[in-house]
C-alpha cells in the first residue's frame, strides 16, 4: 500500500494512526454488519482505500493535521465566529466569494461555511441538498479546481471552511442512483429499493411523514414502468441511501476523504437522524446511526486527522445531545437555543431559555455547541413539551401561539414571518424570516434593532462557535421576491435567503444609518468576545435574576491572571428590569460593564434596559497589580 514517494517517517505517522484506531474502527463496523468473512473483506478494502486517500494528500493538509492534533481544541477559541451563506446569492460563484475574503476578516471570520454547491438538478434541488455528484462543483458557481483553491486562500486568511456533506441521500441523478434506475443490481443495494408496496407499506405503518406537501408517506416510485418504489424521506428527488450495505459505507468515505483533501475543514452532517432504517420503528436516531458516524470519525482520524464533523440533528433535545462527543461529532448546531430566543422575544419571557442553558448547554470536553440566531432553514419549536409542562405551558398551544405571532397573525406582533408547511387546520407550521423581519426591523418597531442585538449577544457569549447567516449583521430583510423565481414558490424558505444586500453593506461603515448602526455595534461586540478570554470554551453556569423577563448565566474563567467571572444578563422584556440587590449578594460588590466600561456596585441592584444586556467582568481574587480591563482593552 505505501508508494515509492512516501517516506518511511510519513508511513509511520500513518500507521501509528491505523494502529490507534483500527480497534475502534473494526468493533463497531462488526456491530452494524456482523462478524462475518463479508465484513472482513470490506474493512480490508476500506485500509487500502484509507492509504490511498491519506497518500493523496497535499503536504499542507498534512501540516494543517499535525497542527490540530497539536492544538484539539483550537475551535472552542473565543476568537471563533463563524459566516454561512449561499454562494450564487451571496457572492455569485467562488471567484466572488474570494473577493469577499477581506470583508470577512473585517468582520472577524474564522469559520465559513458555504452552502451545498455540489452538482444538483437545476431546478428542485431542495436548495442543493439533492447532490448529483460529490466531486463535482455546480457549473454556475464554479469547479473543483476553483475551490480547493478558495480554501487554501481562506485557510491562509485564518478561516476554515466547511460545507455540507449530504449524508442520508443523494438526488435521483447520481451516478449511482441512474444506475439503480437501470436495474443494475449493485446499484439498486445503494438504495432502498422494493419491487412492490409491501415492503413500504410496512415501514409506514412506523415511520412519520416529512415533507407531506411533496409525498404521501416516505416512498415514492423510482420513475419507470416496473413498479418498483424507493425510500424518499424528504422530497421524491432525494433517494436514501442504504448504509446496512457496506459498500454504501465505503463508497461515502471515499467521497468524504476526497472532501477532505480539497481543503475543507469541518463537513456539516446533514439529518444523520435519518440513516440507519429498521423494520417496526420510527427509523430516527437509532442506535446504528451514532455507530455509523463513530465508525467514519475512526476514518478521518486515520486518513484525514483534521477534519472535524458538524451534526445537524433536529430532533428532540435529548437526542441531539447524543451525537456530540469526541468519538462522533465534536461541533453540533444548537437548535434549542436558537428556538428559544425567538420564543424569549416573542413572550418577552425567558424562562423556557435560562431552563435549557441550565439543563441541557453543557458537553462533554473538546466538543462545542455552533449557537446561531437563525440559519438558511426554518423555524421549529423544538423544545421539549415536558420542559413547558414545568413552567405551565402547554406545548401544542404555545407552538399554536408562537407561529402566529411570528407570520404577523397576533395582534400586536412586531414580526413579519413567512409560514413555511402551514396547515391552517391545525395552526401547525414552521417559520421563514430573516432575523430583521423577525424581530421587528420590517415594520419599524421601536425595538426592532435592539432585539438584533440582544440575541447575538446571547449567541456571541453563551460559549461554542457563535454563527452568522451573512447579510443579518447589516439587517437584511426577507427577499419581496422570493415567489418569482424558478423552483421556489413553492418554498418559502427562499423569503430569509435574500441575494447580497449591496446597500446595506455600503451603508456599514455609516452610523448615521440603520445598516451602520447594527454593523458598528455588533462589530464591537464581536471583537469585545474576542478579547474576552472568559469566553473561551463552553464552561457556562446558570445564573437566576429572579425576574422573568432575564436570563442569567456566568462564564468563569481568568483575566490578567486573575480568577473572574463574566456575569451576561439579557432582558428580552419590553420594559427595564430591576435585579434586586440580594439576588446579586452572593457576588463581590464590584463589576464592570465590559460593553460600556462602566463601573457598577452590585450591592445597590442593577437595571437592565428593556431589549438590553450586560457582560460583567467580576473579579472573584482581587488584586491591586491585576485592574480590571476596560472595553477597548485598556486596564483600568
Amino acid at each position: 500500500m505505501r508508494r515509492p514517494e512516501t517516506t518511511e517517517q510519513e508511513w509511520a505517522g500513518f500507521t501509528a494512526r491505523v494502529e490507534r484506531e483500527l480497534p475502534r474502527l473494526t468493533r463497531l463496523f462488526t456491530r452494524v454488519y456482523g462478524d462475518s468473512d463479508r465484513t472482513s473483506q470490506h474493512l480490508t478494502a476500506l485500509l487500502v482505500q484509507l492509504a490511498e486517500s491519506w497518500q493523496e494528500r497535499p503536504d499542507d493538509l498534512r501540516a494543517l493535521d499535525a497542527a490540530r492534533e497539536d492544538d484539539p481544541d483550537w475551535f472552542l477559541s473565543n476568537r471563533m465566529l463563524g459566516g454561512v451563506c449561499y454562494v450564487d446569492r451571496y457572492a455569485t460563484d467562488l471567484e466572488g466569494v474570494r473577493a469577499r475574503i477581506p470583508y470577512f476578516q473585517e468582520l472577524g471570520l474564522t469559520y465559513l461555511h458555504l452552502m451545498p454547491l455540489f452538482l444538483a438538478p437545476e431546478e428542485n434541488s431542495d436548495g442543493g441538498y439533492a447532490v448529483s455528484s460529490y466531486r463535482e462543483v455546480s457549473p454556475a458557481l464554479g469547479d473543483m479546481a476553483q475551490l480547493t483553491s478558495l480554501a487554501a486562500d481562506l485557510r491562509a486568511s485564518g478561516i476554515a471552511l466547511v460545507v455540507d456533506f449530504i449524508f442520508n441521500h443523494t438526488s435521483n441523478e447520481h451516478e449511482w442512483a441512474q444506475r439503480a434506475l437501470a436495474g443494475e443490481k449493485e446499484f439498486e443495494d445503494y438504495y432502498w429499493v422494493f419491487p412492490d408496496r409491501t415492503m413500504p407499506d410496512r415501514y409506514e405503518q412506523t415511520v412519520r411523514e416529512i415533507f407531506p406537501d411533496d409525498h404521501p408517506g416516505s416512498f415514492v416510485p423510482i420513475g419507470d414502468d416496473s413498479g418498483r418504489w424507493v425510500w424518499a424521506t424528504f422530497h421524491s428527488f432525494q433517494w436514501d441511501l442504504n448504509y446496512s450495505n457496506p459498500a454504501v459505507f465505503r463508497a461515502m468515505a471515499g467521497e468524504m476523504l476526497f472532501l477532505a483533501n480539497q481543503g475543507v475543514e469541518i463537513l456539516r452532517m446533514d439529518a444523520v437522524a435519518f440513516i440507519w432504517k429498521q423494520l417496526g420503528t420510527s427509523c430516527e436516531s437509532l442506535p446504528e446511526a451514532h455507530l455509523l458516524l463513530q465508525a467514519f470519525n475512526a476514518v478521518c482520524r486515520i486518513a484525514a486527522p483534521s477534519l472535524l464533523f458538524k451534526s445537524e440533528a433536529i430532533v428532540h433535545p435529548d437526542q441531539v445531545a447524543e451525537y456530540i462527543s469526541l468519538e462522533e461529532c465534536q461541533l453540533s448546531y444548537n437548535p434549542l437555543q436558537m428556538a428559544l430566543i425567538w420564543n424569549s422575544l416573542a413572550t418577552r419571557d425567558a424562562r423556557l431559555l435560562q431552563q435549557a442553558l441550565d439543563r441541557r448547554h453543557a458537553l462533554p470536553p473538546g466538543t462545542a455547541w455552533v449557537n446561531y440566531v437563525r440559519s438558511h432553514d426554518d423555524i421549529g419549536w423544538t423544545f421539549a413539551d415536558e420542559d413547558a409542562a414545568e413552567l405551565g405551558i402547554n406545548g401544542f398551544e404555545h407552538r399554536r401561539f408562537l407561529n402566529s405571532f411570528y407570520v404577523g397573525r397576533f395582534p400586536g406582533s412586531f414580526a413579519r414571518g413567512i409560514p413555511f408547511q402551514d396547515n391552517p387546520a391545525t395552526g401547525d407550521c414552521r417559520i421563514s424570516g430573516t432575523t430583521a423581519s423577525l424581530a421587528g426591523l420590517e415594520t419599524g418597531d421601536a425595538g426592532g434593532l435592539d432585539r438584533i442585538l440582544l440575541a447575538h449577544s446571547i449567541v456571541l457569549s453563551t460559549g461554542g462557535v457563535p454563527l452568522l447567516y451573512l447579510g443579518d449583521e447589516v439587517g437584511q430583510l426577507n427577499d419581496p421576491d422570493w415567489a418569482e423565481e424558478p423552483g421556489h414558490a413553492d418554498d418559502s424558505r427562499w423569503a430569509h435567503r435574500p441575494h447580497y444586500p449591496a446597500d446595506r453593506y455600503r451603508d456599514r461603515l455609516d452610523t448615521t444609518t440603520e445598516a451602520g448602526m447594527l454593523y458598528s455595534r455588533l462589530r464591537a461586540l464581536i471583537e469585545l468576545r474576542a478579547r474576552t478570554p472568559e469566553f473561551a470554551g463552553g464552561t457556562l453556569i446558570g445564573f437566576d435574576a429572579k425576574v422573568p423577563s432575564v436570563v442569567g448565566y456566568q462564564r468563569p474563567g481568568s483575566a490578567d491572571g486573575v480568577e473572574t467571572l463574566v456575569l451576561c444578563l439579557a432582558n428580552v422584556g419590553d420594559d427595564p428590569a430591576r435585579i434586586d440587590p440580594l439576588t446579586l449578594s452572593g457576588m463581590p460588590s464590584s463589576a464592570l460593564d465590559l460593553v460600556t466600561g462602566e463601573h457598577h456596585d452590585l450591592s445597590r441592584g442593577l437595571t437592565i434596559a428593556a431589549h438590553g444586556f450586560v457582560w460583567l467582568r467580576i473579579v472573584l481574587e482581587p488584586a491591586e497589580t491585576a485592574p480590571l480591563s476596560g472595553p477597548d482593552g485598556t486596564r483600568r
